[in-house]
């Protein structure tokens, strides 16, 4: 093995220990998401990948859900899941890619036209592709085509306007961006969003202090159609901040520079459009790059925005993820500045309402409106990245008004109705994780992972029931509440939040659209893949600015693993020191020297160790390379056919 034209540094544990219950707990719950994640596949796909599911289905919405549905088959693996499932994943994206192209939302791989709340959703699966390598030349040719798609470098797809740093519709993808909709492109939607509020005060027979909108009443449709296209499809919104994901994907599979600067580029113009509101970030920007250019110069009323249902989540989220996304490309904190500054105006609004501190969700022609407890996860996200006092102090200003300890067992993806916690994807403690980390929560591995296992065998009996049976499934567009192109991520039992906090030392992902940030990630050097080796736990413990402590376990008695840590999930950090700790966390030896990203530690049969990893965060490109050389790599992007074609007609 081999780092940056060196040997790469090696420790070797040889100290039998026996094996804590967290260790063995880890254990249990990848052997059984890997029995869960056959079973899953077998259930509900065909041989060849495709799923097995209704005839037709109409409008713009539907391709993320599906990719939401499975996309863990690839994660699993990249944690250390069973190798089966590389192949298993790859061969169901290209199966939903096709079988969703033929229903007619995808075109040329990629969503034809929809937002970046579903995009952003759908593309986690891509993303953890990326993670589960080794690229291939169809991987880097793909993300490439995809990025180009948002630089204004595709001309079958005119999203991005590069003068002005604008995406110019909310509704955008392979097709380009889509002004105006038709009433069969919300189709599937119809019923649903009967109990969501009017998407504008002013729409002809709608009451809006009912708080309920009846989409599925014909004229009320038409005239909501109507408004949307003259006031809403135009422009630029904050929701497609999103888009940074993908161009930081593209960056990671090719080191292609352009692909950094526009995540930089696009951010700063948001950040401009924020100075020129007075602070505060706008939600809609005309295709002339003024602040609500169609909404009589309002600056709320845009797709996703102040207006809408979900309000300041879909603000600061993609906020969020591209604030990270710059860090991680850039490794500049001061990237973070955006995100940080919409959490502070949010908290400069508060009021005490019963007792309770509350911060507004909306903005609409009344003022803000819609008042809630603040949002906890968002800058523990920062603080997560930063380290920084700052980002520490907008998280404990949050008045503590529940057990932040508390770990929840989610029972759907969207909200916990008790707690008041997304949990979306079945993610749902990343409080009791920030808890942990910080010393405050010691009991957390053990009840994260009995969290864990008790979600996954809910989720069997879920899959296994009447309920769970595509024989029994409708055709339609929705089930009760949810739409019915959701059922794949309800019946999904490959959830582990525990596995990615405690192994890799982060929260889970942002759902909508954001990367796997993270501490530190695994690979198996004996089978030369990604992932703990079979029988190995890993526990992260602390985190500081400079280093990470967690614990290496061989729990097989009879086999003997290596395992190489990587600094960063994309290789962005350098550790620079490894430093053996005993059980009364004192160090024990003299330190290791590593100088860099990859750390090999060799575990005897039954074999544990206690390290601290010291380093340097943010120095490194990310990529998705591992620690051997990928062939592929370098190699060179195919070129197609020019424009004017191939030379003379047949005659």
């Amino acid at each position: 093995m081999k780092e940056q034209g060196n040997e790469m540094p090696r420790i070797e544990a040889t100290e039998r220990m026996v094996p804590p219950e967290w260790a063995l707990r880890e254990q249990w719950l990848f052997a059984s998401l890997n029995q869960a994640a056959k079973e899953f596949v077998g259930r509900y796909t065909e041989p060849d990948g495709t799923l097995i599911w209704q005839k037709e289905w109409p409008g713009m919405d539907g391709s993320d859900d599906p990719y939401e549905g499975f996309m863990n088959l690839a994660l699993l693996y990249v944690l250390g899941g069973n190798r089966e499932l590389y192949e298993v994943s790859r061969r169901i994206w290209e199966a939903i890619t096709w079988q969703w192209t033929e229903y007619g939302q995808i075109h040329r791989e990629f969503d034809a036209y929809y937002d970046w709340m579903h995009h952003g959703e759908g593309y986690l699966f891509l993303y953890f592709l990326g993670l589960a390598g080794p690229a291939t030349r169809k991987d880097q040719q793909r993300s490439v085509r995809f990025a180009h798609m948002y630089t204004g470098d595709d001309p079958d797809a005119p999203n991005y306007d590069k003068a002005l740093r604008l995406i110019r519709s909310p509704l955008n993808g392979s097709k380009g961006p889509r002004f105006t909709v038709s009433e069969e492109d919300w189709s599937t939607h119809r019923g649903i969003l009967d109990h969501y509020p009017a998407p504008y005060e002013d729409i002809p027979g709608v009451d809006c202090a009912s708080g309920k909108c009846a989409w599925s009443d014909d004229e009320v449709y038409r005239q909501l159609i109507a408004a949307m296209n003259e006031r809403m499809n135009r422009g630029d919104v904050p929701l497609n901040l999103n888009a940074t994901g993908l161009l930081a994907h593209a960056f990671m599979h090719t080191g292609e520079e352009t692909f950094r600067e526009w995540v930089t580029d696009y951010l700063s113009a948001w950040e401009e459009r924020t100075f020129r509101n007075g602070g505060i970030i706008p939600d809609n920007i005309g295709l002339s790059g003024q602040i609500g250019e169609y909404n009589d110069g309002k600056w709320w009323g845009g797709y996703y925005g102040w207006r809408w249902p979900h309000g300041f989540m879909t603000i600061i989220e993609p906020l969020t993820n591209a604030c990270m996304n710059a860090v991680l490309l850039t490794g500049e904190m001061s990237r973070l500045t955006l995100a940080r500054s919409q959490l502070d105006a949010n908290w400069e609004l508060r009021r005490e309402v019963n007792g309770q501190m509350l911060v507004p969700n909306k903005h609409g022609d009344n003022g803000w409106n819609d008042w809630r407890k603040p949002l906890l996860k968002y800058p523990i996200y920062l603080w997560t990245m930063s380290m920084a006092d700052e980002d520490l102090q907008r998280i404990e200003r949050i008045p503590r008004d529940h057990d932040w300890n508390e770990v929840i067992v989610p029972v759907v993806s969207g909200r916990d109705s008790r707690t008041g916690r997304e949990t979306k994807h079945y993610i749902g403690n990343t409080e009791p994780w920030f808890q942990y980390i910080r010393g405050h929560n010691p009991g957390y591995p053990e009840a994260i992972l009995t969290a864990n296992m008790e979600l996954v065998g809910r989720q069997l009996e879920k899959m296994r029931s009447e309920q769970g049976d595509p024989a029994n499934w409708r055709s339609g567009f929705h089930e009760g509440d949810f739409s019915s192109i959701h059922i794949w991520q309800e019946m999904c039992p490959l959830y582990f939040e525990a596995l990615v906090q405690l192994t890799l030392g982060g929260p889970m992902h942002i759902s909508h659209g954001g990367l796997q940030h993270a501490r530190v990630r695994y690979f198996d050097a004996q089978e030369r893949r990604p992932g703990l080796p079979p029988g190995v736990s890993a526990l992260v413990e602390a985190l500081t600015a400079d280093s990470a402590t967690l614990q290496l376990c061989n729990t097989s008695l009879f086999n003997e693993r290596e395992v190489v840590i990587q600094a960063g999930t994309f290789g962005e950090h350098r550790f620079t020191t490894a430093q053996r700790l005993g059980t009364d966390n004192r160090p024990q030896r003299e330190a290791a020297e590593v100088q860099g990203k990859w750390l090999a530690v060799l575990l005897k049969p039954g074999a544990g160790i206690r390290l601290r990893l010291d380093m340097e965060r943010y120095v490194h490109a990310p990529s998705y390379e591992g620690p051997w050389e990928n062939r592929s790599s370098s190699d060179p992007l195919l070129l197609g056919r020019s424009a004017q074609g191939g030379g003379a007609a047949c005659t």
